[in-house]
């Protein structure tokens, strides 16, 4: 059984280069098929409000007054990257929420990584909020104003996963950075496999402003696309030496921490858009998190 999945063909040529190389740590690779929605993933809920486009590579969701709607992969993953492109909702947005997240299905100790895209009233920035659940304990909220209309065209987002760092990336800028400091005591997502998943909902008793601004439905139904799903990792279950090797494109050294010039990406955004962190709340957290002063 193969222990990775590659379901896009960006990475095609590389592993061709490298199918030997591979065999030799006894794993097997499938690479260079591109992801298609029936094969890849299941819906989880409204399979009415999920409709296939582009001959399945590309699919739309649909929030109304009856439902949201929302899908899962088929496989759950140890380590890797998983990234999409998608394009919001235009226009009057406000009270919903489309959210791409990680999430280990396993109830009060999960682990989950989670992108939610706020709705917001028409000229409004979207606001993204990430956040990071591990032995079912979140409340690590972040949230940045997105420095461009993601509802013109696709973007990518990203979770870059590691057994070094979690790394949340909008197209190629890194937002956020959660650290491996399991050596000081802080728990670290890393033993629970995790499927990728994908909602979108009515949230108008928090998600913008706090609640204040709910959803106006006569500006329904309200549509989120998606396309371009690449899922890189380690299978589960399949052979346990998978997630810890050295080997795995994502653990290299390029890929340990921030390059200089993301490094120089991360603190503009930080510095020019982000509205909340968690870190800083002392109204919630009078003393700051453990993982807040170890650095993230």
């Amino acid at each position: 059984m193969a222990n990775m999945l590659h379901l896009s063909s960006k990475r095609a040529a590389f592993f061709v280069g490298t199918i030997m190389y591979a065999l030799a740590f006894s794993f097997v690779t499938v690479s260079g098929r591109p992801a298609t929605f029936v094969q890849d993933f299941r819906v989880t809920w409204s399979d009415s409000h999920i409709r296939q486009i582009d001959g399945g590579t590309a699919i739309q969701l649909t929030l109304d007054r009856n439902s949201g709607c929302g899908f899962a992969s088929k496989n759950q993953y140890l380590f890797g990257s998983f990234s999409v492109k998608i394009k919001l909702i235009p226009g009057d947005s406000a009270g919903t929420v489309t959210a791409f997240y990680m999430n280990s299905d396993t109830n009060y100790v999960r682990d989950e990584l989670d992108f939610e895209f706020l709705g917001n009233r028409s000229g409004q920035p979207t606001t993204v909020q990430t956040n990071v659940y591990v032995n079912g304990k979140g409340s690590r909220e972040q949230r940045i104003n997105l420095w461009f209309d993601p509802s013109i065209g696709f973007h990518t987002y990203t979770v870059r996963w590691t057994q070094e760092n979690i790394i949340y990336y909008v197209d190629d800028v890194p937002i956020r950075v959660f650290k491996n400091n399991e050596a000081i005591g802080i728990p670290y997502p890393k033993r629970q496999p995790m499927g990728v998943f994908s909602t979108l909902w009515n949230a108008d008793d928090w998600a913008t402003r706090g609640g204040l601004e709910k959803i106006d439905w006569s500006k329904a139904p309200f549509y989120t696309y998606y396309k371009d799903f690449d899922v890189d990792g380690c299978v589960v279950p399949g052979p346990a030496a998978c997630a810890s090797n050295p080997n795995n494109w994502w653990e290299g050294p390029n890929y340990r921490g921030l390059t200089p010039l993301e490094a120089r990406k991360y603190h503009w955004v930080r510095a020019n858009h982000m509205i909340y962190d968690y870190c800083t709340d002392r109204s919630r957290f009078p003393v700051a998190p453990p993982e807040c002063l170890a650095g993230i």
